[in-house]
């Protein structure tokens, strides 16, 4: 507490925007758009390995939060006062930084895998700050934040090799794993005795469906992997004006499977299952059936 009330006395109003538009970096959305961008224009094993680290650190991240149940700083000290701005995206459980988790995983994966020494320390750097962000605007204790580093920069080392020294036998090792995790957390979730009043809050509830988000996602991306490795093989390689409309193109075709396929999927299966399968299709419309533009993209430019 006494570091995060160390940064509660120099906030100030540029400083306070700056880390609020830093501290995004460790969303969902900017994990999701920079692990695309990398299995569709940079390298697909790279995107397998993004991929993997942050699906894994998310699980372990999710059980941890509901194992722990520890409350935010400014419950555990009503002296303290997080940036309001933070608020509205700080519910749920503090232990550990779901935030962090996804930013180090996220840039550590560049950090590791480029031989640009530029993008790697930028990687770094982001990464160091959306840490530190997430403790100037009052949502994470030390600990927190702590945690959640050494969780993620274990799991870029430790996956760093079945990705990419014996991928044909780490990868099938990896998904297969990742599976099993998913599914014991789900089991974990739904069956494991919470108190009642556990049962009863956003916390439980958010971890709920991350339980499920979560399998529909890896199952997915299973599909994904044997689909691309049996028949499809796509190459990523196109100029950088055609990268461009790719990802611009393929981020709204995701987008759009993810707003528009919701009612529907619900209606049919429920709110929990229909959101499992949704993630399932979302991951397989942008690991398979946009890939398949993936030739034509790298025609454009080319001379004939």
């Amino acid at each position: 507490m006494e570091l995060l009330y160390f940064f509660e006395k120099i906030r100030i109003p540029g400083l306070n925007e700056f880390m609020l538009a830093i501290t995004t970096l460790g969303e969902e959305t900017a994990f999701l758009v920079i692990a695309l961008i990398l299995f569709w224009c940079v390298d697909k094993y790279v995107g397998y390995y993004t991929l993997s680290v942050g699906f894994i650190g998310t699980i372990a991240n999710q059980f941890l939060k509901l194992w722990y149940r520890i409350p935010r700083p400014w419950v555990l000290d009503e002296n303290f006062t997080i940036l309001e701005q933070a608020r509205e995206g700080a519910g749920g459980y503090s232990f550990p930084s779901g935030h962090t988790q996804s930013a180090v995983g996220t840039l550590g994966s560049i950090a590791a895998t480029t031989k640009n020494k530029k993008i790697c320390i930028t990687a770094i750097v982001l990464a160091a700050l959306v840490a530190i962000s997430r403790m100037y605007i009052g949502v994470h204790t030390p600990l927190d934040v702590g945690v959640s580093v050494v969780l993620a920069v274990a799991l870029i080392f430790a996956l760093r090799p079945l990705v990419f020294k014996n991928r044909k036998i780490g990868m099938p090792i990896l998904l297969g794993a990742m599976i099993l995790m998913a599914i014991g957390y789900l089991c974990f979730v739904e069956l494991y005795k919470f108190p009642a009043e556990v049962l009863a809050t956003e916390n439980y509830a958010h971890g709920l469906e991350n339980a499920y988000t979560l399998l529909g996602a890896l199952v997915g991306l299973v599909i994904v992997y044997i689909v691309d490795e049996k028949w499809l093989n796509f190459s990523v390689k196109a100029v950088w004006w055609a990268q461009i409309i790719k990802v611009i193109i393929g981020l709204g075709l995701v987008l759009a499977v993810k707003v528009g396929m919701k009612g529907m999927l619900n209606g049919i299966f429920g709110e929990l299952v229909g959101r499992s399968v949704r993630y399932g299709l979302i991951v397989i419309v942008a690991g398979i059936l946009w890939p398949l533009s993936f030739r034509w993209f790298a025609k454009l430019g080319k001379k004939e």
